[in-house]
């Protein structure tokens, strides 16, 4: 026996009585978020979608009017994630443009999210610090009171750079960073955390420095969600980077303000699917909370797959706070990339995604997520780490191997593409040109890792000759996001603009919730008109009415 879902199916929520004529335009109606959603019966039987009327819950039996089947509240999307976030962050909107390397995440994208009332990070890895001194001036002219950011990703075989650009943070006044692809807290991390913590008139512990943690695991999550170490605290305090009332004061809070649970997402990820990896954090902050009762609970977020409107309304259902975008940042014409590489992502599908060995961490067998389409990155720098993997030096590698490498991946001999290797490092680094000049597997990994690194700027640059080489950072959002966009002016490159993007994203996810509010009469209703719900890209004028 087959059962036909009707409205009659459907217990009454209360009674409604309307004021205006009924609603045939759906996403209008779902987008105007400061305003009720009425699904009602009428004496015929059909369903009808409301704005304006009065409604009774529940019934009364003495109560007139029609049925009321489905509700949805107004949502302001200061609502969706977590109001105290945005007080903490000075934010208008829960979204934050994640920190995309070299420049990628550029100060056009930071200033463009800090202006529009969200927040960007600049991509600082893998740039000089002059470069980084840079772009804070140019940031900190343009957002002199709009909240902004700088990324501090982890760096293993590079400890003094990274302390390098900590002591360059504090100088110029850089009180936000997105801490990313730490395996460990370390002392330059710390030093930062600590270096802003003071006590206010009032009593209350100030933390100035401000963290943001990107991380995927629950094990390197746990050190952000407590106080710094105490080893690690009393080694600062003799060393005099803190002082006695910061040693102190350490206790008191954790090392994160925010923790971003960083899902399947481009460049460095662990692949973790966000369904299982967002709850497990909430769960391990509200543990933590509860044992070491901070005055201002840790916020978390959610980053990885942030591409469409379904996936903000699963990513605010779940309990994230704040939402982080990444690779369809990358697509807009704000990012710090080629128009060909902007193209090239436009074009990505679900299939168009592969995992890469990174520059930064070669040696520990460290991936990355890359886009495969165009390219051959990723087969290249795979074939690389097995070379590697298996030999002990350059010249154990075969003739024909070797050959080969010279011919299509460095297009130049290895000795030649070793002498430039030496001279970059011999500037940035003079230790690993020491240390390779001792040991031959470490000079093979310093080429190798020239050959992933300069395909990142070979993509930047927009090297056509070049092209299959390119290492862009992708996700598999950027294919949702095309598939999604396709058939609107934002499904070309030229079109997509950073806040337009990110504002569709979060207006469309707002609507989504809205109409799972109205479930399962909507679907009803639906049926009666002939629809199917579709909530395309909006304008930016269309953004500008909805969200004024």
């Amino acid at each position: 026996m087959t059962l036909t879902h009707t409205s009659a199916c459907l217990t009454p929520l209360g009674l409604f009585e309307p004021a205006a004529a009924p609603l045939t335009d759906l996403p209008h109606a779902l987008y105007q978020l400061g305003r009720p959603l009425f699904l009602t019966r009428n004496p015929a039987g059909g369903l009808e979608l409301h704005q304006q009327g009065s409604a009774r819950l529940p019934a009364s039996a003495a109560a007139e009017g029609l049925p009321l089947l489905g509700y949805a509240a107004p949502l302001p999307l200061a609502q969706c994630g977590q109001p105290r976030f945005l007080t903490r962050f000075g934010l208008r909107y829960p979204l934050l443009g994640g920190s995309m390397a070299k420049g990628i995440s550029s100060t056009a994208l930071v200033i463009a999210l800090g202006q529009a009332g969200m927040l960007g990070f600049f991509g600082a890895a893998g740039l000089s610090l002059p470069q980084v001194e840079q772009a804070i001036d140019q940031i900190q002219q343009a957002l002199p009171t709009q909240p902004y950011g700088f990324n501090l990703i982890h760096s293993p075989n590079e400890p003094e750079l990274e302390q390098a650009l900590v002591d360059l943070y504090q100088q110029r006044g850089v009180r936000l960073i997105e801490a990313s692809a730490f395996l460990a807290l370390t002392p330059a991390l710390v030093a930062y955390r600590l270096r802003g913590l003071r006590r206010a008139a009032d009593g209350r512990v100030e933390a100035t420095h401000r963290i943001i943690a990107k991380v995927s695991r629950e094990e390197v999550a746990l050190p952000f969600l407590s106080p710094a170490p105490a080893r690690l605290v009393q080694q600062l305090l003799e060393q005099g980077r803190i002082s006695a009332e910061q040693a102190e004061l350490a206790a008191t809070l954790p090392m994160a303000d925010a923790l971003t649970a960083e899902a399947d997402s481009g460049g460095h990820t662990d692949n973790r699917p966000a369904l299982a990896l967002l709850p497990t954090l909430l769960a391990l902050r509200d543990r933590l909370q509860q044992q070491y009762r901070y005055a201002e609970p840790v916020s978390i977020g959610l980053g990885g797959g942030i591409a469409t409107p379904q996936s903000v309304a699963a990513a605010f259902s779940l309990g994230a706070d704040y939402l982080v975008t990444g690779s369809v940042n990358q697509a807009c014409r704000e990012a710090g990339t080629s128009a060909l590489v902007r193209q090239m992502l436009a074009e990505a599908r679900q299939a168009d995604i592969a995992m890469a060995p990174a520059a930064d961490m070669f040696e520990m067998g460290v991936t990355v997520q890359v886009l495969k389409r165009g390219t051959l990155f990723a087969q290249r720098g795979a074939k690389l780490y097995d070379l590697y993997r298996r030999h002990a030096s350059l010249e154990e590698i075969p003739a024909a191997e070797r050959a080969k490498l010279e011919k299509t991946v460095f297009q130049a001999p290895l000795e030649q593409v070793w002498q430039q290797t030496r001279a970059f490092f011999a500037e940035r680094d003079p230790r690993q040109v020491e240390r390779a000049e001792r040991d031959p597997r470490h000079r093979m990994a310093l080429v190798f890792r020239s050959y992933l690194g300069q395909a990142t700027h070979w993509a930047i640059a927009g090297s056509a000759e070049r092209k299959v080489d390119f290492q862009i950072w992708c996700g598999p959002a950027m294919a949702a996001f095309n598939s999604w966009t396709e058939g609107s002016p934002l499904a070309l490159p030229e079109n997509r603009t950073l806040v337009d993007v990110n504002l569709n994203l979060l207006l469309g996810g707002a609507a989504w919730l809205r109409a799972r509010q109205l479930s399962p009469a909507l679907g009803l209703w639906l049926r009666q008109q002939g629809q199917a719900l579709q909530l395309a890209p909006l304008s930016s004028a269309q953004l500008k009415e909805y969200l004024a």
